[in-house]
C-alpha cells in the first residue's frame, strides 16, 4: 500500500499508480491560464506545471476566461471595482448632420460659382478690366495762331501734367503714416503750389482712387526736377531701410504749354488757355474747339503703377488742333500798343485803345489795348486789364458820331457842304440850353464848317431839318444810325462784346432827341466806331469786321474764313463829300484835327471829347478823348481810330492827345504797307461864309 504523501508532493493517484505526479490533477473544467490554442502548424506542447498555487480565499469570486479577458494579477495585489462596460449611441444622426452640414457648404459654393460665371459675369469682367487696366488721355497739340504774315502769336511747348496714385501712398504701401505729408513738403516749393492742398489730394476721400492730377501743364524742367529727386531717393532706399521713396507714386502725363512768343502783345485779340487747356478769352476761346483739335486715349494693363508690355495696349492717337491764321499785322499791332500805352502812362488814364483796319476788306490790322496783361504769366495779371475792351467797353462817342448826322443830312438832300448855318453861342431846345466847347459869337458857318469846328449848335440845326417835325427827324437820324452798326453787334462773335445802347427813337428823352446828333446820350463799342469811319472810306459801303483770315488743319490745307457781309449805307457821292469834309478837319487851320496831320498825304478825320459816364458811379465824370480818320483821303486804304478813356493829366481834348497817335500809327501803316500818297490837290471846301 503506498504510503501517504510527502509534504509538498503530488496527491497519489486514485488508481495507486506511481507515477501518479507526472499527470496533472483532472478538474471539470479545465483552467483557463494552462489553455493554449493549438495551431494547425505545430503541434500542442503540453505545460509542465509548476509549483502549486496557494488555496483561494474563501468567498473569493473565480474569474472565468473568456474573449477579452484581463490577465489575472498576481497574488497578494488588490484587485479593482469591476465597472460595467460603457454603451456609445448610433453614430447614424451624427453623420446625416455633418453630410447634411457639408452639402449646404457646397451648395452655396455651387450658387456662388454660377452667380460668377454665368450671371454677372460681364460686370465682373468689367471691375476686373477696370482695375487692370488704365487709360490715358493723349492731349492733341494745340493749333498755332500767326498773324497775317504767318508770324507765330500763339504756339504750343512741350509740357507734363504732374499726377499720382494716392494708393501708393497709403500707410500699407510705404510702411509710413505720413507719406502724404512728406511728398507734399517735397513736391510743393517745385510745383509752387499749397502743401495742404497737395496731401489733400494725394489721401482723398475715396481710397479706392488710382489717379489724381497735381499740377497741369508744368514744363519740362519741373518734370526733371521731380525725376531727380526720386531717382535720390530710391538710391538712397537702396543702401538705407530707413529712408521711403515717398515720391514713387508721381508720374507724368505728356501734355503741352501755350506759349505766346509777344508777351503783351495783342494779348486782348488772342485771350489765353486756362489750366483744363481750354480758351479763356479771346480768339482762343472763340475758336477753342478748332484750336483744340480732338484728345486721344492710351489704354494699357498696368501693376504697382506701372505698364505691363506683355500685356498689349490699344491706342487712339489724338488729332492736332487747326493753325488759326489772323488779319492783323504783328508790326502795326506793335505800333499801336506801344503808341497807345505811352499816351495813357502821360495822361495817366484809366485806359485807351487804337484799332486799324483795312477800309475794303474790313480786315483788323490791329486792335491794342492799355493797359493790357501778359497772358504767359496770368497770376500776375489784373483782373480789369485782362479781356478786350476796344470791344467790350460802352461809352459814349462824342462828335466822331456827327460824321452820321452829316451822312444823314447829305443823304437826304436837305443841305450840302456849302449850306449856310447860323450857329449861336446858346441854342434853347425842349428842357436845356445847348453850347458849344467854346464860347463863342455868332458863328457864320457851312455844313462843312459846322463838321470842322465841331459845332454842337450847328449839328442840332442841321439834323433838325431831317422831318417836318422834331419826331419825324429822330426817326430819320436813327435809321442812319442803325444801318452804320450803332446797337448792334459788329459781326465779329467775340466773346464779351458789346452792342452799345441806341434806344428806339420814341423812347428818346427831351434831352437826348437834341444830343443824340453830336454823339450824346447812346454808347458805342471802339470797333463800331472804327467801322462807321471804314463804310465812309469804303465809298458808303459797311463791311462787317474779321479778325480771322482763316485756317490750316493738320493736312496744310488753308480754308479762307467765310467772306464778310457788306451793306450799302449811303452813296458813294455821300460818301465821298463827307471825306472831303473830314479834310477840312485836319486839314484846314480852323479845323480840330491839324495835329493829325501827315506830310504827302491827304488825310480825312474827325476829333471827339464827349462827357464820360463813370462805370463805378453812373454818373458823368471825366472825359472820352477820341479821334477817327482814314488816309488817303481820295483813295482810302486804312483807318484809324483811338480813344483814351479819363485823361487826368494834360489836356483831354480829342485832337490833342489821339490826333498824335493817329499820325502816329497811321505813318507807320501807311509804310508798312506800301501806300503811297495820290498826289492830288485836296478839295478846300469852305468853313466860314460872310453874312
Amino acid at each position: 500500500m503506498p504510503g501517504p504523501p510527502a509534504p509538498g508532493g503530488p496527491a497519489p493517484r486514485p488508481d495507486g499508480r506511481a507515477d501518479a505526479a507526472l499527470d496533472p490533477p483532472v478538474h471539470p473544467y479545465p483552467d483557463p491560464r494552462q489553455v493554449t490554442e493549438v495551431s494547425d502548424r505545430e503541434p500542442p506542447r503540453r505545460r509542465v506545471p509548476g509549483p502549486a498555487k496557494p488555496p483561494r480565499p474563501r468567498g473569493a469570486v473565480r474569474r472565468q476566461a473568456g474573449p477579452g479577458a484581463r490577465p489575472g494579477r498576481r497574488p497578494g495585489g488588490a484587485r479593482p471595482p469591476v465597472t460595467p462596460p460603457l454603451r456609445l449611441g448610433s453614430p447614424r444622426p451624427r453623420l446625416r448632420l455633418v453630410s447634411l452640414a457639408l452639402t449646404l457648404v457646397l451648395l452655396a459654393f455651387v450658387v456662388r460659382l454660377l452667380q460668377v460665371q454665368a450671371v454677372d459675369a460681364s460686370a465682373y469682367t468689367a471691375r476686373a478690366e477696370q482695375n487692370r487696366y488704365v487709360v490715358h488721355t493723349l492731349a492733341a497739340e494745340r493749333g498755332e495762331i500767326t498773324d497775317r504774315n504767318g508770324v507765330a502769336l500763339a504756339v504750343s511747348e512741350d509740357a507734363y501734367d504732374i499726377t499720382a496714385d494716392p494708393t501708393m501712398f497709403s500707410a500699407k504701401q510705404l510702411k509710413i503714416g505720413d507719406g502724404p505729408e512728406q511728398a507734399a513738403a517735397l513736391l510743393a516749393p517745385i510745383l509752387r503750389q499749397d502743401q495742404a492742398a497737395l496731401v489733400k489730394k494725394l489721401r482723398p476721400e475715396n481710397r479706392n482712387s488710382r489717379y489724381t492730377r497735381l499740377a497741369a501743364r508744368q514744363t519740362p524742367q519741373v518734370w526733371q526736377q521731380i525725376k531727380d529727386l526720386k531717382t535720390a531717393l530710391a538710391k538712397k532706399a537702396e543702401t538705407d531701410r530707413t529712408t521711403v521713396n515717398v515720391l514713387s507714386g508721381v508720374f507724368a502725363d505728356p501734355s503741352s504749354q501755350r506759349v505766346y512768343p509777344n508777351g503783351e502783345l495783342a494779348a486782348g485779340i488772342l485771350g489765353w488757355v486756362n489750366a483744363d487747356g481750354q480758351g479763356g478769352g479771346g480768339i482762343e476761346q472763340k475758336l477753342n474747339k478748332q484750336l483744340a483739335g480732338k484728345d486721344g486715349k492710351v489704354r494699357y494693363a498696368q501693376a504697382g503703377g506701372r505698364e505691363v508690355p506683355t500685356a498689349g495696349s490699344t491706342e487712339t492717337p489724338a488729332v492736332p488742333g487747326a493753325d488759326v491764321e489772323l488779319t492783323i499785322d504783328r508790326d502795326i499791332q506793335w505800333a499801336a500798343q506801344n503808341a497807345i500805352s505811352e499816351q495813357v502812362k502821360q495822361s495817366k488814364a484809366d485806359r485807351g485803345y487804337v484799332i486799324v483796319q483795312d477800309t475794303r476788306t474790313g480786315q483788323i490790322l490791329a486792335m491794342a489795348n492799355s493797359p493790357g496783361f501778359d497772358p504767359n504769366d496770368l497770376a500776375k495779371a489784373d483782373g480789369d486789364a485782362m479781356g478786350n475792351a476796344a470791344l467790350q467797353d460802352a461809352y459814349e462817342p462824342g462828335s466822331t458820331a456827327k460824321v452820321m448826322s452829316m451822312a444823314a443830312v447829305l443823304e437826304k438832300n436837305v443841305a450840302t457842304p456849302l449850306t449856310h448855318v447860323v450857329v449861336p453861342n446858346r441854342l434853347h431846345r425842349g428842357d436845356r440850353l445847348f453850347q458849344d466847347d467854346i464860347d463863342h459869337a455868332t458863328w457864320y458857318l457851312t455844313l462843312n464848317g459846322v463838321l470842322a469846328k465841331s459845332s454842337n449848335i450847328g449839328t442840332i440845326l442841321a439834323t433838325g431839318e431831317l422831318g417836318k417835325t422834331q419826331p419825324e427827324a429822330n426817326k430819320v437820324l436813327y435809321s442812319y444810325l442803325r444801318k452804320f452798326g450803332i446797337g448792334g453787334y459788329t459781326g465779329l462773335g467775340f466773346p464779351g462784346e458789346t452792342p452799345g445802347i441806341l434806344a428806339p427813337p420814341q423812347k428818346w428823352s427831351t434831352s437826348q432827341q437834341y444830343t443824340i446828333p453830336f454823339g450824346q446820350g447812346f454808347s458805342i463799342n471802339a470797333m463800331q466806331a472804327a467801322s462807321v469811319y471804314s463804310t465812309i472810306a469804303n465809298g458808303g459801303v459797311r463791311v462787317e469786321p474779321t479778325l480771322v483770315r482763316g485756317t490750316k488743319g493738320a493736312d496744310g490745307r488753308f480754308t479762307p474764313a467765310p467772306k464778310p457781309k457788306q451793306t450799302r449805307v449811303v452813296s458813294a457821292k455821300t460818301a465821298k463829300t463827307l471825306a472831303q469834309m473830314l479834310e477840312s478837319v485836319v486839314d484846314d487851320e480852323q479845323g480840330t484835327g491839324v495835329k493829325a496831320r501827315i506830310p504827302g498825304y491827304r488825310v480825312a478825320g474827325k476829333t471827339g471829347t464827349a462827357n464820360r459816364v463813370d462805370p463805378a458811379t453812373g454818373r458823368y465824370r471825366g472825359y472820352t478823348s477820341s479821334f477817327a480818320g482814314f488816309a488817303p483821303a481820295d483813295n482810302p486804304r486804312i483807318t484809324v481810330y483811338c480813344a483814351i478813356q479819363n485823361a487826368t493829366s494834360g489836356s483831354y481834348f480829342g485832337g490833342q492827345i489821339c490826333g498824335p497817335i493817329y499820325k502816329q500809327v497811321m505813318e507807320f501803316a501807311l509804310k508798312t504797307l506800301q501806300i503811297p500818297p495820290t498826289g492830288a490837290k485836296a478839295a478846300n471846301l469852305p468853313v466860314e461864309y460872310k453874312p
